[in-house]
């Protein structure tokens, strides 16, 4: 005989799953319109909620009740406008104070390492250095000096740049002040040759090091952005530039480039418009 609690409880039965799936899937779908809903800034109507995810009004309305119950959405007393509630806003500090950027990364970097078979770095930015926070080795046999800790001038070094690039005005200010002595034949040591640079960066996506720090290393990075659309750390490639060649450099950018999104959507960042 079955006992009074399993009476009480739904059956777990492959019907019930899918339903209760769909309706996650649809109230869920409900949150992403908010949140991606730029066009009504003072809220969603009942309405255009549900003629944009071409639901019923009365389907909308009972999956829009356990959201509000929880406060992920908010509804205005007077226009009777959704938006996206407060406790969203806890989440999402919540998640953003439990990320570790290393541990976040370090699969795309090995992956990254494995495709590339370079060295590939990730770094933070203290102006006007940049420093190493984690990296993979190459699998080849003439590999990389970096080390873990470690510290470069950001002016020639291609994460550095890739900061550079997006950083405020006084913060590049700040490195030029510190000075652009030649650390090779092929160092850029003027202002106005970086500021130059700086903006192909932007335009392409991603920045070279073209033998400019170190003689004989050529490297090439890309920035990834946390949820204000800053730089919080560049992702590179480096190695010897007889493997590191000229002719490879457009593919590996686009690698990079690849890698640096990927982190990007995984710290919940976004990635300004290339300008």
């Amino acid at each position: 005989m079955p006992s009074p609690d399993s009476a009480n409880q739904t059956p777990d039965v492959p019907g019930a799953r899918r339903n209760s799936s769909s309706s996650l899937r649809r109230a869920l779908s409900i949150l992403m319109y908010l949140a991606e809903d730029g066009g009504h800034p003072q809220g969603t109507s009942l309405t255009d909620l549900a003629t944009g995810l071409q639901m019923s009004k009365s389907t909308v309305l009972r999956l829009v009740g356990p959201l509000r119950e929880t406060r992920l959405v908010d509804q205005d007393q007077e226009s009777g406008h959704y938006r996206l509630g407060p406790q969203n806003a806890l989440l999402g500090q919540l998640y953003l104070e439990r990320l570790d950027i290393r541990r976040t990364a370090s699969p795309l970097l090995h992956q990254l390492a494995q495709d590339v078979r370079e060295a590939v770095h990730l770094v933070s930015f203290d102006p006007p250095e940049i420093v190493y926070i984690d990296k993979v080795e190459s699998p080849q046999a003439v590999r990389m000096h970096s080390r873990v800790g470690g510290r470069q001038p950001a002016y020639c070094t291609a994460t550095g740049k890739a900061f550079l690039a997006h950083a405020a005005d006084d913060v590049l200010d700040k490195v030029i002040a510190a000075g652009m002595p030649a650390r090779t034949p092929a160092t850029l040591t003027s202002p106005e040759q970086l500021h130059a640079e700086l903006a192909r960066i932007r335009e392409r996506g991603y920045a070279i090091d073209d033998v400019e720090n170190e003689l004989d290393i050529r490297c090439v990075a890309a920035p990834a952005f946390n949820h204000s659309g800053a730089v919080v750390t560049a992702v590179s490639i480096s190695g010897p530039a007889s493997r590191v060649t000229h002719d490879r450099l457009e593919e590996i950018g686009r690698q990079v480039i690849e890698t640096a999104q990927a982190l990007t959507d995984r710290l919940g960042g976004i990635a300004p418009a290339p300008r």
